[in-house]
């Protein structure tokens, strides 16, 4: 990930966050508890609304991204440990995390299938999956426009896919969706999952 797309991520989000996506994030993260692994942390923009929780380890593989986190860790009320490191290989061992959260990250990474079931490993049997993502869009006209546009869209955004259909993905791995919620006309979707094995 580039230092200027890490250097101008929260101020083009800023709109958003400030509008809607702080609640959303703050109603999604109470449902976090014990240990926490946050995948793709970023600017660190989850670190001040972690409640209730023993730990968040954060693992983020963009160095500017961590280096921007930074400011973010101080203003946390629980312990925040940063690691760099890729979705698709988790330096953890099995069964380590009680409650797995990953907010607007999947659109990025590389290799879904493979992080999916690196988060499946080390989340313990029955942990939480707490989920933010952009999603494909059931409409037809506007998924067929999200295809389109994501080329563009990749390279304009560091690699950020609009035509994931990211809970499929989860469900094909064997996650069982416990909740979800739409917004924005089902472009963003929020939901609780459990880790079945």
């Amino acid at each position: 990930m580039s230092s200027k797309f890490a250097k101008w991520y929260d101020f083009f989000m800023r709109p958003l966050e400030q509008r809607k996506f702080k609640r959303i994030r703050s109603e999604l993260l109470k449902g976090a508890s014990g240990k926490v692994l946050e995948l793709g942390s970023g600017t660190g923009i989850n670190f001040p609304l972690y409640h209730n929780v023993d730990k968040v380890i954060a693992i983020e593989p963009s160095q500017p991204m961590i280096d921007r986190s930074l400011i973010k860790k101080k203003a946390a009320v629980v312990p925040i440990e940063i690691v760099k490191a890729s979705a698709e290989n988790l330096p953890f061992e099995d069964c380590t995390f009680d409650t797995v959260v990953a907010t607007l990250v999947f659109c990025t990474i590389p290799n879904v299938e493979k992080a999916i079931n690196e988060l499946k490993r080390v989340c313990k049997p029955n942990g939480k999956v707490l989920l933010f993502e952009h999603v494909k869009m059931e409409n037809v006209a506007l998924s067929k426009m999200q295809e389109s546009l994501t080329p563009f869209w990749k390279k304009v955004c560091d690699g950020c896919c609009l035509d994931r259909e990211t809970l499929r993905e989860f469900t094909n791995q064997g996650l069982k969706i416990e909740r979800v919620e739409h917004f924005y006309k089902d472009l963003f979707a929020v939901s609780v999952l459990r880790n079945k094995q």
